[in-house]
């Protein structure tokens, strides 16, 4: 229950920041969204002891917040605030860098300036965007002469005798880094660093000295983690909570029972969450590496004392490639694999899940020796930490053997993820596991081996939901088809029956700001080539050369994006601007200096368009949708999904994609209307919007705009 003090703190700093800012208007959704988060995180019970409660989503709220709200704002606020006073951390997380920095350099300075809240923050970055110093000391210091002296085994660091050029850049890194020029994160060079010269100065978990570590008081990761200890609010990105909570939580964000998690954009978190939890691995880089572990290990051995762990480790890296070496005959003489002239690279994928029966011992074999070969890695880094806190021993041997070890520890982790997955076998009535190999079209042959998880649902429920002290999902669009059930599905939250969901109305007028226009088409988008002929012939119809207005085609194909543009008449080509024919940046910025000097501008955009693109005013005043948003099952997840679904009696695409292409579709009219100030018309040249009944269910969602035509 919310405290009287809570209650005056949110009402008290709302209104400073009304009192502020003289064109502030205090929106009732906003107010309404405050109240949710501020009442779930009332409800968050503490933990007591070491049991941790049992929770039932009582702390979660799920807000779909429409465009104008001021999502930010209010979760910054009441978020804020409920943190300090319950002692908790508020993790606010994203989808995009563009909203992180936003949350950094805007939103949040704004809230602190205008209501009074005393917060401080910083941005949580993955371990990769930060140099290692003593890495990068250890290869400047020891290439001084353009040679390789000190490194026993170069090849470990390089693939080949490094380039001069390639010496210089980490010479001037390491200058302006020592000067205090540069602060080690990546992302504040002036330049772009190439990822391979970056991959030799970074680190990761296993290769870290940690304590132990000359440099550990510059580390600029240490420093960067350290900062987010003495914070009231970090934030942070999917991919990093994700890999947080795949580590157990609390390794790299602060722990999930003390944090309150805000997480933006939240219907992208069940297909990032997929994509944390699956696992894969080259066949040929891991041969390269697995090569190389006996002369690592024996290194380790001569300071250590433990030659027969070494010996373990090396057999247990034999062992797996002589499984990777029957495996390439295996792939060798697969069909699904051949080679053929096709863009897209073959893969084989397994039904199901199921491993084929001539498999079965390969795929456990491998995925033993794989177990083998980390624990033993495992257990030599234990022993290397436990040496190095010998004082009699060579400190930078041993400092040069743990980035070595850590580097092999990595690689054996993403090979024993994989294997530790295609050789699990699901209990009757569980999801099943997609498994599938891709061959890599390339001159040397290479197989990559994949596997992965078809829901994310289990592991965000487990590891998240019902260990977090709180948490608000929240996005512009959440609903499908007018409800929740798909994004709770997605993300486990289903399985959390106290979970609030509140859907706020926009701000918007859309039947006096907006016009819908859905002309009667002689196509169907199911002839590809008559729709797209279509949509030639219609488009210079809805479209003024002549007009000084911004218009956005949304297009769910490019080859049919491109084709409509050849097909243009000569009037309307110099008004376009095709994604992917320039940087967005740029492309943007012609839309708007063609707007701005009262020229006409239209843009063809593809998927990422449909989302995130802000072209208030002029800029977007026609929003023309080729067609429904509707997604190909055509990668080996959605596959094995829909299998799974069907085999339940289920009807994938009535259960997956028509509600997703639903969400699409709204992100996609959302481009039009960004402020109160904001009109046009969307065009939609799909005619089974009005004559399928999904697509009836799919237009009975937009906004009510006014219908015309």
């Amino acid at each position: 229950m919310l405290s009287d003090l809570e209650k005056t703190a949110i009402r008290d700093h709302y209104q400073n920041i009304a009192k502020s800012l003289p064109h502030f208007r205090p929106r009732a959704a906003q107010r309404q969204m405050i109240a949710a988060i501020a009442q779930a995180f009332s409800r968050s019970q503490s933990v007591s002891g070491e049991a941790a409660p049992e929770r039932e989503g009582e702390s979660i709220v799920v807000v779909e917040g429409p465009t104008g709200v001021g999502k930010s704002l209010a979760y910054l606020l009441a978020g804020g605030i409920m943190a300090q006073t319950r002692g908790k951390k508020l993790v606010v997380s994203s989808a995009t860098v563009a909203l992180q920095e936003q949350l950094v350099g805007r939103d949040l300075p704004f809230v602190v300036q205008h209501s009074g809240l005393t917060l401080t923050f910083a941005l949580a970055k993955g371990r990769g965007r930060y140099l290692c110093p003593y890495k990068l000391y250890q290869l400047t210091q020891s290439n001084a002469q353009d040679s390789l002296v000190g490194f026993e085994s170069p090849n470990v660091l390089w693939d080949s005798k490094p380039r001069p050029e390639e010496l210089a850049q980490l010479r001037v890194l390491a200058d302006e880094f020592a000067a205090r020029r540069f602060n080690g994160d990546r992302d504040t060079w002036p330049e772009a660093i190439d990822d391979g010269i970056w991959f030799k100065v970074t680190n990761d978990r296993h290769g870290c000295l940690k304590a132990a570590c000359p440099n550990r008081a510059e580390c600029p990761f240490f420093l960067a983690r350290e900062t987010l200890d003495t914070v009231d609010v970090v934030v942070a990105n999917h991919d990093l909570l994700l890999a947080d909570i795949g580590m157990g939580g609390g390794v790299i964000l602060p722990s999930p029972a003390d944090s309150f998690y805000c997480i933006d954009e939240a219907h992208h978190l069940p297909k990032k969450a997929l994509s944390q939890f699956a696992a894969e691995h080259s066949l040929n880089q891991a041969l390269w590496f697995l090569e190389r572990v006996g002369g690592v290990v024996d290194k380790v051995a001569g300071v250590t004392d433990k030659g027969e762990l070494a010996t373990l480790a090396d057999e247990a890296a034999q062992a797996v490639i002589e499984s990777l070496q029957e495996w390439m005959m295996h792939l060798a003489d697969e069909p699904t694999l051949a080679a053929h002239d096709g863009f897209n690279e073959p893969s084989w994928l397994w039904p199901d899940g199921v491993v084929p029966n001539s498999l079965e011992l390969l795929v456990n074999n491998t995925a033993l020796s794989a177990q083998a070969l980390l624990k033993n890695l495992n257990h030599l880094n234990d022993a290397l930490a436990a040496a190095r806190r010998d004082q009699n021993q060579d400190g930078p041997l041993i400092d040069r053997l743990t980035g070595e070890l850590g580097m092999m520890t990595a690689r054996a982790e993403q090979v024993e993820a994989v294997w530790s997955q295609m050789a699990t076998t699901t209990v009757e009535g569980e999801a099943p596991l997609a498994k599938w190999v891709s061959r890599k079209m390339t001159d040397k042959p290479d197989y990559v081996f994949h596997a992965s998880p078809i829901s994310s649902a289990s592991k965000l429920a487990n590891g998240l939901w019902r260990r977090a002290a709180g948490a608000v999902l929240t996005s512009a669009t959440l609903r499908s088809l007018g409800n929740f059930d798909l994004l709770l599905r997605q993300t486990g939250l289903i399985w959390l029956p106290e979970t609030t969901c509140v859907a706020l109305d926009s701000p918007f007028d859309f039947s006096q700001q907006g016009e819908l226009y859905i002309p009667t088409l002689a196509a169907s988008p199911k002839d590809v080539t008559a729709h797209t002929a279509e949509i030639a012939r219609w488009l210079p119809k809805l479209v003024s050369h002549a007009e000084p207005i911004g218009t956005l085609v949304l297009f769910s194909s490019r080859k049919q994006m491109q084709e409509v543009a050849l097909r243009l008449p000569e009037s309307h080509l110099p008004l376009l601007l095709i994604q992917g024919e320039l940087p967005k940046n740029i492309l943007l910025a012609k839309h708007h200096e063609a707007i701005a000097a009262g020229k006409p501008s239209v843009i063809f955009g593809l998927d990422s368009f449909a989302e995130g693109l802000d072209l208030p005013g002029e800029a977007c005043v026609q929003v023309i949708i080729a067609k429904l948003p509707f997604a190909m099952p055509d990668n080996p997840i959605e596959k094995t999904q829909n299998r799974w679904i069907e085999q339940r009696g289920g009807n994938p695409f009535l259960e997956i994609t028509v509600p997703e292409a639903s969400i699409k579709l709204i992100q996609a009219v959302g481009r039009l209307i960004r402020t109160e100030s904001d009109y046009g018309r969307i065009t939609i040249l799909d005619n089974r919007i009005i004559t399928a009944r999904y697509g009836k269910q799919m237009l009975a969602c937009l906004p009510p705009f006014k219908r015309i035509g």
